[in-house]
């Protein structure tokens, strides 16, 4: 069989292997029954549901003619490194690696890392709206996760509230 759309089958390998995997991973779970769900019922369904999905947008690379093909482009590794190193940033800087003595600079410190860095990744970086886009996450965390959940996560650094 031939590809007739590259992007299609590929995206469709993914969502079928993430399925596959997160299905895997929920047997090890009780799964219980459709009138009495255990812990694994859901991850198990959506996984299923996404490799079934994932089938038929493989199916449908292999079977919709393009003009093209759509091929895949090259991998934006700028991007990728962008992405994963704020990723990295965000969990570093909000619980710290007490093995190396990075404390944690906690929940704000984060944010506002978590969204320079990532915004670094895209065409064009203007600081005065990444810094209000920083300012309005950081608020809408502190309000949802602090103040509405009551979740005990360190604010701020150590060095600032004593």
């Amino acid at each position: 069989m031939k590809i007739k759309s590259q992007k299609d089958f590929f995206s469709g390998v993914m969502f079928a292997v993430v399925g596959v995997a997160f299905a895997w991973g929920a047997t090890t779970y009780n799964v219980g029954s459709g009138a009495r769900m255990g812990p694994g019922y859901f991850p198990l369904m959506l996984g299923i549901l996404m490799a079934v999905i994932g089938l038929v947008i493989m199916f449908t690379g292999l079977t919709v003619e393009t003009e093209d093909g759509e091929l895949i482009g090259k991998w934006a590794w700028k991007q990728v490194a962008y992405i994963l190193g704020a990723n990295l940033a965000f969990g570093v800087l909000l619980g710290g690696l007490p093995s190396v003595g990075v404390p944690a600079m906690g929940l704000i410190i984060a944010i506002y890392a978590l969204v320079i860095i990532s915004s670094l990744a895209g065409a064009h970086f203007e600081l005065p709206k990444v810094l209000i886009l920083s300012t309005v996450l950081a608020i809408g965390s502190y309000i949802a996760f602090i103040w509405a959940l009551k979740l005990q996560i360190q604010v701020w650094p150590t060095f600032i509230t004593g």
